[in-house]
């Protein structure tokens, strides 16, 4: 025959759209090898690829006219994961090889010029859609364990070209790759390490037990960065569905890193020189960004106010709707980005306003300059604002013997409070709609002249005045209390008054 048909799939974000990969010989006096379907510059270089691997593995390249089809058209290829399926398809289509049920298959895999298999990038979104069509992937063994995550996929891993032909011919079958176990980091760091700094402590465990994002306001030297790296060891591990979706994204990026670490929420910490492509995503193709990377974990942000101002702006998007979209023209890609943001930043340029030991030398404009970089906007989007300060001889000089904040007691009554929230509304607090919000809250009428005096008081949006009705349900999930009280919502408004309205609202009290 001198047709042949395989299939493939595209890299397209976080989607991997069928590719039908098509070789048609003719014979003719003036030979040519053509790829059509959009391929981009790495593809059409696999035609040089391809004739070296062919004729490496001892077989012949046919003479003629071949003209090799990746359809559909509109979607642009791109990448070396086509090589094989094109190279098995002029074998098929010059008769060298024959094959049956080839639509049982999917093909992924770059290749060597001696017919070696490569690694290829974005393996796990390719398993996630191979495995939902119900094929069998065929990939280089390189790739074998990132495909394993998906669990009831049969992955045939192979390392060379013949392998591939010595399969498909029923000659020497390759063997189906069992996942294998992955291990969690041995250590993290322990919340119980960091001396003093209570109220800290109970922000951080409110934020982690309902998704909230928080702010840490203080002098240099408080303990605000070590706290956060503090933050992952206070969240459960994710479930199977969640730990797929976050390596799928590392995967993207051709990173091993969420591979090693699985269950485990990532904790991204970008630099605050990162620019807004690098935060939110972008480039040409489209690549996820630390937002997306930090997808059902942390995004810390140290030296907040040292970030570009729309830089951080871009935030906004993804932190009330847990996606981010990058248009390119003809196509429009999105890559989810629930992730809680913790951030950390000065109270002005020299650090030191509102210290009890050392003077601000920070002029009242210079203040007002540093703390306007971030937005009101962005800032009515942070659920928890807290300060810290600087701690007392006893604290530091002293062990600390604060076993109540273990991070594994702590993890234990976030887990409680999670599967409180998600029993009764199938989502954590900091997701909840406002129409939710108000149909789980009691509003008894001490709650409501509570919350009359704290909107005027604090200058409260629609926005941030349901922030912290969820902030107070969280306090009350960790509580294990049935409904919200007086006191849940006190403490609620407590992580408001840190920031004040206009000029007072970055007081530290």
């Amino acid at each position: 025959m001198s047709l042949a048909m395989l299939f493939s799939r595209a890299f397209q974000g976080f989607q991997a759209p069928l590719v039908s990969v098509e070789a048609h010989l003719t014979p003719s006096l003036n030979p040519r090898f053509s790829i059509v379907g959009l391929p981009e510059t790495c593809v059409k270089e696999s035609k040089d690829r391809v004739r070296s691997a062919l004729i490496n593995s001892h077989f012949y390249f046919p003479r003629g006219a071949i003209t090799i089809n990746l359809g559909p058209a509109n979607i642009p290829k791109e990448g070396g994961r086509f090589d094989l399926a094109i190279a098995l398809s002029i074998l098929i289509a010059s008769g060298q090889i024959k094959a049956a049920q080839l639509s049982d298959y999917e093909f992924g895999g770059e290749l060597a010029l001696s017919g070696e298999l490569r690694r290829i990038q974005g393996t796990l979104p390719f398993a996630l859609a191979t495995g939902n069509a119900g094929k069998k992937l065929i990939i280089p063994f390189e790739n074998a364990d990132e495909a394993a995550m998906h669990q009831t996929l049969t992955i045939l891993p192979a390392k060379h070209l013949l392998e591939v032909c010595a399969h498909l011919e029923e000659k020497e079958l390759l063997q189906a790759h069992t996942a294998t176990s992955f291990l969690l980091p041995s250590a993290l760091m322990e919340l119980n390490e960091v001396k003093g700094h209570a109220q800290a402590k109970r922000a951080l465990t409110i934020a982690a037990a309902g998704g909230h994002s928080a702010l840490m306001i203080g002098p240099p030297g408080t303990g605000k960065t070590m706290l956060a790296q503090c933050f992952p060891g206070l969240l459960p591990l994710l479930n199977n569905d969640a730990a797929i979706e976050v390596a799928a994204i590392y995967s993207l990026t051709n990173s091993k890193r969420a591979i090693h670490t699985w269950r485990q929420a990532p904790f991204r910490m970008p630099h605050h020189t990162a620019s807004y492509i690098a935060l939110v995503g972008g480039n040409n193709p489209p690549i996820p960004g630390e937002v997306s990377l930090a997808h059902h974990g942390v995004l810390f942000l140290d030296e907040l106010s040292e970030f570009n101002s729309k830089t951080l702006d871009t935030l906004r998007e993804p932190l009330e709707n847990g996606c981010i979209s990058i248009a390119r023209a003809g196509n429009t890609l999105h890559f989810p980005a629930k992730f809680q943001l913790i951030a950390a930043m000065n109270p002005c340029p020299c650090g030191y306003y509102g210290d009890n030991e050392i003077a601000c030398r920070c002029t009242e404009e210079k203040i007002k300059k540093y703390q306007a970089r971030i937005s009101g906007p962005l800032l009515d989007r942070i659920d928890l604002h807290f300060s810290l300060s600087r701690l007392t001889p006893h604290e530091l000089l002293f062990e600390n013997k604060d076993n109540i904040n273990s991070s594994d007691l702590i993890r234990e009554k976030v887990k409680k409070a999670r599967e409180n929230q998600l029993e009764r509304a199938k989502k954590l607090n900091s997701q909840l709609s406002s129409k939710e919000i108000i149909h789980y809250f009691v509003f008894s009428d001490k709650i409501k002249k509570l919350l009359n005096q704290a909107i005027v008081r604090f200058q409260l949006s629609p926005r941030a005045y349901h922030r912290v009705l969820r902030i107070s349900l969280t306090i009350a999930d960790l509580e294990n209390a049935d409904e919200v009280q007086l006191q849940h919502l006190e403490e609620a408004l407590s992580f408001r008054s840190c920031l004040q309205a206009n000029d007072e609202r970055f007081k530290i009290r």
